[in-house]
C-alpha cells in the first residue's frame, strides 16, 4: 500500500515525484515513457533559465533531477484502470496490480488521429505524429503537415531546413498559431501553404507515396514521402473513468488540483487548467504532490 501512485512521467509527473521525494512519501511512479510531450518540442524558449533548449534536452534535464532520489518509476506500465475501494485506490496496469492512498493523475495527451483510409496502414511507413521524433529521417523528401496552429507550424519549420518542398494542409482559411511563426511559414521559399483542404486518403506501396485532398469540392493528389499528422491532442484520461471530466474530457480540477474524487489530484495537459504549457504543468506538478502529502497527513486509515 503506497502513500501515493503518479501517473505519467511528464512534466507533471516528474515534478510531482520530485515533490512527493522531499517530503518522504512512500510512492511510485507508473508511465508509459519519460519526458510526456516535451520530447515532441524541437525549441524550447519560454521556459524560466533556459533561453533556449530543445525538447528532449529539457525532458533529459527532468529525468536526470527526478533519478537523484532513486525514485521508483515503472516504464512501459501505462495504467489502464483506476477503481476506488473504501479508503485507498486500486491501479491495474497490463503488469500487475497496485494499491495506493492517494493517486495523482499526470497522463498528458495523445496526438488525435486523422480518422481516413490509409492512415493505420502507413503509420511507420512515412505517417508519424512527431516531428521533433521523427523529421530526420525524411531529409531530403516532400512531405506533408497537416493542422493549422502552432503544432503544425513548428513541425513545417523543422521539415523547411531539410526537405525540398514542405506542404501545409489546412482545413480551414487562414493559419493559426503564433503570428511570428505564421510570418516564417509563409515566406519560406519551400513551403506551400494550401488552404480550404482536407486530407481523404494516405496512399504508397509499402511506404508513402502521395496523399489524396479535397479542395473546391474536387480530389487532387500530392505526391510525398512524409506525413505529420499535427491537429490536436487528446487527454489520457480514459482510465479515469471515475473522475469528473469537461467536454473535451480533461479531468476537472479546483485550484488545489483536486478531482471530483477524494484523494485524486490531476495535474497538466489531462486536466483542465487553460494554457498547456511545460512550465504550467511542472508547477501543477509541484501543487498536486504537495495537496496529496497534506491530504494524508490530515486522514486516519
Amino acid at each position: 500500500m503506497y502513500d501515493l501512485i503518479i501517473i505519467g512521467a511528464g512534466p507533471a509527473g516528474i515534478t510531482a515525484a520530485v515533490y512527493a521525494a522531499r517530503k518522504k512519501m512512500d510512492f511510485l511512479v507508473l508511465t508509459g515513457d519519460i519526458g510526456g510531450q516535451t520530447i515532441w518540442s524541437s525549441n524550447v524558449e519560454n521556459y524560466t533559465g533556459y533561453q533556449f533548449i530543445t525538447g528532449v534536452e529539457l525532458a533529459q534535464k527532468f529525468e536526470e533531477h527526478m533519478r537523484q532520489y532513486k525514485i521508483s518509476v515503472r516504464e512501459n506500465e501505462p495504467v489502464i484502470s483506476l477503481e476506488k475501494a473504501k479508503d485507498f485506490f486500486t491501479l491495474t496496469t497490463a503488469k500487475a496490480v497496485y494499491q495506493s492512498r492517494t493517486v495523482i493523475i499526470a497522463s498528458g495527451k495523445r496526438s488525435r488521429e486523422l480518422g481516413v483510409a490509409g492512415e493505420k496502414e502507413f503509420r511507420n511507413k512515412g505517417l508519424t505524429y512527431c516531428a521533433t521524433c521523427d523529421g530526420p529521417l525524411f531529409s531530403g523528401k516532400d512531405v506533408a503537415i497537416v493542422g493549422n496552429g502552432n503544432s503544425a507550424l513548428d513541425a513545417a519549420l523543422q521539415m523547411v531546413r531539410i526537405s525540398p518542398r514542405v506542404y501545409i494542409i489546412n482545413k480551414v482559411s487562414s493559419l493559426s498559431g503564433d503570428a511570428v511563426m505564421r510570418e516564417k511559414a509563409i515566406s519560406a521559399k519551400n513551403i506551400t501553404v494550401i488552404n480550404d483542404a482536407t486530407v481523404t486518403e494516405i496512399l504508397g506501396d509499402k511506404l508513402v507515396t502521395k496523399i489524396r485532398i479535397k479542395r473546391n469540392r474536387s480530389l487532387e493528389e500530392i505526391p510525398v514521402q512524409g506525413v505529420f499528422v499535427e491537429i490536436g491532442l487528446i487527454p489520457n484520461s480514459d482510465f479515469a473513468s471515475l473522475v469528473k471530466k469537461n467536454d473535451l474530457g480533461e479531468l476537472e480540477v479546483d485550484c488545489r488540483n483536486s478531482t471530483s474524487v477524494e484523494g485524486i489530484f490531476a495535474a497538466g495537459d489531462v486536466t483542465s487548467v487553460p494554457e498547456k504549457q511545460i512550465i504550467i504543468a511542472a508547477g501543477e506538478g509541484a501543487k498536486a504532490a504537495l495537496s496529496s502529502f497534506r491530504y494524508l497527513a490530515g486522514h486516519k486509515f
